[in-house]
């Protein structure tokens, strides 16, 4: 695997090995050929593809007759569009009924940029922690990404990967294993621990090492498994702290930001939380990637100016 990858590329090499290796695994598309980057499966497995247009009610409707008639069902289009366009399907046909379709939410986030609020995805995972029977997981880099879909494509049962739209470059070396549940600590250190969701991970290293430059020490926690979620294993990462920042190219309501505020209530634990990502009641700007995370300080600069505030609390 090269050192940075689109994580759609990732995801149709992965279903190419399932295939080749006797998963009876069918993607099904709702006019998104190109947003998938599905055009070397089609060429490994011509009779495989089913692409209903766009018509996203009747794409996760199929997914869930194929799942039922026993194969592995992947539905693989924008994930705004998988979110609010096929949203009772979702509930009822794949969590209600516990069908084996893996909803693939590609280009999650602000991906689409400049084309604003109606293509942008900030509330994918509030909605899928709403239902019950679906795994929720929101890979941060290649290396990560493979091994939750390899996952993801051998687990019976409902299951949402949330994919960026952009390449990431690898956090993981070759000894990484995902186990679901699990946050992995990618730095260390305790004047403040920042959690971090998705692709803005890559954020949070960025600017972990840019304060130990400066001489402040900070843990960053990937949270790439939302559901299943190892409670305590997250907790113990935020005790010892003073201060914790989540940070997630969402909502900060229902998704990372809301995980972690839940789980210090429950443990009671005291440090101060901030929460980055678009304000309640707002949206993503429309505007390219930087602008974007400028904007909501979700860029390694603006989580750098929060640490750095925070850390300055305890010093005045």
């Amino acid at each position: 695997m090269s050192n940075s990858e689109h994580l759609a590329n990732v995801m149709v090499q992965c279903f190419i090995d399932a295939v080749s290796n006797g998963v009876d695994l069918v993607p099904v598309v709702a006019d998104s050929t190109s947003t998938s980057k599905i055009k070397p499966f089609v060429e490994a497995f011509p009779d495989r593809l089913v692409n209903v247009g766009i018509a996203e009610q009747v794409m996760v409707g199929t997914a869930v007759g194929l799942a039922l008639s026993g194969k592995v069902a992947a539905t693989c289009n924008a994930a705004p569009f998988l979110i609010s366009r096929s949203n009772e399907q979702v509930k009822v046909d794949v969590c209600y009924n516990n069908t084996n379709v893996k909803l693939f939410g590609l280009n999650a986030g602000a991906s689409y940029g400049p084309l604003a609020s109606t293509h942008h995805s900030i509330d994918d995972i509030s909605i899928m922690r709403g239902f019950g029977n679906i795994q929720i997981f929101a890979p941060a880099c290649p290396v990560e990404c493979k091994q939750i879909i390899e996952y993801a494509i051998q687990h019976d049962g409902p299951v949402y990967i949330r994919m960026d739209g952009k390449a990431l470059p690898v956090l993981h070396d070759s000894e990484f294993q995902f186990t679901p549940g699990d946050p992995s600590l990618l730095r260390e250190g305790k004047q403040v621990v920042i959690c971090a969701l998705g692709s803005v991970v890559h954020e949070a290293v960025a600017a972990a090492d840019r304060l130990k430059d400066g001489g402040i020490e900070v843990s960053v926690v990937n949270v790439s498994s939302i559901r299943p979620l190892n409670r305590q294993g997250l907790a113990n990462q935020l005790s010892g702290t003073d201060y914790v920042v989540s940070v997630e190219e969402h909502n900060v309501n229902g998704g990372l930001g809301s995980v972690v505020a839940e789980i210090m209530a429950e443990q009671g634990i005291t440090a101060k939380l901030v929460r980055l990502g678009v304000e309640d009641g707002g949206y993503a700007a429309a505007g390219d990637r930087p602008y974007t995370r400028k904007m909501l300080s979700i860029d390694s600069g603006g989580i750098v100016a929060v640490c750095q505030q925070l850390v300055n609390e305890t010093t005045v």
